[in-house]
């Protein structure tokens, strides 16, 4: 069942994997330099430790390693090496870097020089709490002037930063045994990660309200220290359960709903190779087509025109989606649309408008950009546009909908997307975002109650950076945060993120999800200069499909006993009961099925899913 590298990820690069290192019950991955998945007694304490170089547009250095030394003993483990940077203009940065840990202390210090001068948004350190089990729970956070507040991790997802001015935060593992992270060399700040779709809290150095970016100056050392401390109160005799290995448990839950319609996004560049892939638009039958439409960016009448075409092959609903550049009044500019629209004979069922400059976030004490009153436009809309659904929200993610919230009084809808390449690209933290979904939707209802939410387009590679000028380039195909091309969008890696991101959304009713456009880097089918053979489908085609052929039937969540593993949903389709499985990691996983009945097609009461593999299962009645 081994799949080859190109099959799963869209290319034959593989991630250097990680190397495992001990020390008694404390673990840790070190990969690139960083620490991963840290762990004691099989129990995460910390998802990441990492030294984090970013340019001016929040792009994250990937630096070169040198004179990696890797010492094991019996009681821990000691690491060093260099990292460098290279910059603009020839500039440079160099750190060195000692990571030592015993079974109850792990200690990761840094020193970063430049011999030219270094421009930055962050040099330092990030430490990632993990959100699973943590949501909610009790903490401790010590800040630099000494004073203790004794508080919980947020459960709802905060705009902004929950904790400044931090030298140390404390939280309990499980019970008897809570780890004290101390930060030295700077004033770190924790931001809730669940905005950007991160399945973490990171605390980070450099307070977000001084100014970046900023300048190492040629000569100069920055010094930074993490001690993870381990109190584990428990009698010595005994230990620390240990993740169990073996098959993940799958059986029925409780809760059910009905399936969301399914998107797909067009946009002016795609509009005619959408329509020359009508055939495969008729196979998928979307339940709803998202237009998008720009005027800043030059779209006009001939767009529209090409959307209308677009428009007569599809039997679903259609929307518009507006950045409203907001040079003119929304009036005259909403106005001058419907003209363009009748001319090209589009009537969309549905418009979603947002001012183009709420596209760019506005992060911690900065200025909010120039824009009129979100009122005063979405009135424009309603009079530009009536008999039409008018929806809002934002064009970007979950973050700008979080800290600037739309008066939805006059709004049909409300929209956001995400992006799971912001801060990280391996394929661990890709897949990890999935868990913070359910946060993300839970959050957006606290907010706006029982308002029809629509969430997308939402797909792997990143078709808009609201955090700096651009997306990034990557004519190579890697593992490139905030990139507008991705390999694994080519892969199965896809396909399974695809259906988990589907089933990690159930519980928040959407009225439409987006995944992917029809063609171009976004879509599901391939074109002339493209890894795959132009006219090829993705893996992500079947999911896709899938999904709208189950749209508006009814769905019943499923538990998983490792559900950062495999997940699972049963739908209703005409042929009865299906059980859907994902497998969302490399590694093959054997899935109990037990609590199910056995059925034909399965083998007995277990079935083995590959790497990123998907598989429907028929169940009885």
């Amino acid at each position: 069942m081994n799949a080859d590298p190109f099959q799963l990820y869209g290319t034959k690069e593989a991630e250097k994997p990680a190397v495992r290192l001990a020390a008694g019950r404390l673990a840790a991955d070190l990969a690139d330099g960083n620490l991963r998945t840290i762990t004691y007694g099989g129990v995460e304490v910390l998802r990441a430790v990492s030294y984090l170089v970013r340019d001016p547009d929040w792009g994250t250095y990937s630096p070169g390693i040198e004179d990696l030394s890797i010492a094991r003993s019996e009681g821990g483990f000691t690491v060093t090496y260099r990292a460098q940077c290279d910059g603009p203009e020839g500039t440079k940065l160099s750190i060195d870097v000692r990571i030592v840990a015993s079974e109850s202390e792990l200690t990761f210090e840094a020193e970063a020089t430049s011999p030219t001068g270094f421009e930055t948004n962050r040099c330092g350190f990030c430490i990632l709490h993990p959100i699973i089990g943590v949501a909610g729970s009790p903490v401790v956070v010590e800040h630099v002037d000494g004073r203790r507040d004794e508080t919980r991790f947020p459960d709802l997802i905060e705009p902004w930063q929950p904790f400044k001015d931090m030298r140390a935060i404390t939280h309990t593992v499980v019970a008897g045994v809570s780890a004290e992270c101390r930060m030295e060399g700077d004033t770190f700040e924790m931001e809730d990660q669940r905005n950007w779709s991160d399945a973490s809290y990171k605390t980070y150095v450099r307070p977000l309200a001084l100014p970046w970016p900023y300048r190492i100056d040629a000569g100069d050392t920055v010094r930074q220290r993490i001690v993870l401390a381990i109190k584990d109160r428990r009698a010595a005799t005994v230990p620390v359960a240990e993740q169990a290995a073996g098959a993940v448990v799958v059986e029925a839950g409780e809760r059910t709903g009905r399936m969301p319609a399914i998107g797909l996004v067009v946009t002016p560049e795609e509009a005619r190779t959408t329509l020359a892939a009508h055939a495969l638009l008729a196979e998928i039958a979307p339940q709803e087509l998202l237009f998008h439409f720009d005027p800043a960016a030059g779209h006009g009448r001939t767009a529209l025109s090409d959307f209308a075409a677009v428009a007569g092959i599809h039997g679903g609903r259609k929307t518009l989606e507006i950045a409203l550049p907001c040079r003119a009044t929304p009036a005259t500019e909403t106005a001058e649309i419907a003209r363009q629209m009748r001319e090209a004979g589009f009537r969309p069922d549905a418009i979603l408008i947002s001012p183009a400059a709420d596209r760019q976030s506005t992060p911690p004490g900065s200025k909010w950009p120039e824009c009129p009153p979100l009122e005063e436009l979405y009135a424009a809309a309603h009079a530009a546009f009536p008999d039409i659904r008018v929806g809002g929200g934002m064009l970007s993610y979950f973050t700008e909908l979080n800290r600037k919230r739309v008066p939805a009084e006059a709004l049909s809808f409300v929209s956001h997307c995400t992006n799971p390449i912001v801060h990280a690209a391996d394929d661990l933290s890709v897949m990890q975002t999935l868990e913070a979904l359910p946060f993300i939707t839970r959050s957006v209802r606290a907010i706006y109650g029982d308002k029809p939410y629509r969430i997308g387009p939402s797909t792997i590679p990143m078709r808009q950076n609201p955090y700096g000028s651009r997306t990034m380039d990557n004519p190579r195909l890697g593992r490139v945060p905030m990139a507008n091309r991705d390999p694994r969008h080519n892969g199965m890696f896809a396909e399974a993120f695809a259906l988990g991101y589907a089933i990690g959304v159930l519980d928040a009713d959407l009225e439409c999800l987006t995944l992917s456009a029809l063609t171009g880097s976004f879509g599901l089918v391939a074109q002339d200069g493209e890894p795959m053979p132009a006219g090829a489908t993705r893996p992500l085609f079947r999911t896709v499909k899938m999904l709208s052929e189950l749209a508006a039937r009814p769905w019943q969540q499923c538990r998983s006993s490792a559900p950062s593993d495999v997940q699972a949903m049963i739908a209703q389709s005409d042929g009865g009961s299906r059980l859907l499985l994902v497998n969302l990691t490399p590694r093959e996983q054997t899935v109990e099925l037990r609590a199910f009945q056995r059925e034909a097609g399965t083998d007995g009461p277990q079935v083995v899913l590959g790497a990123y593999a998907t598989r429907t299962i028929p169940l009885p009645g």
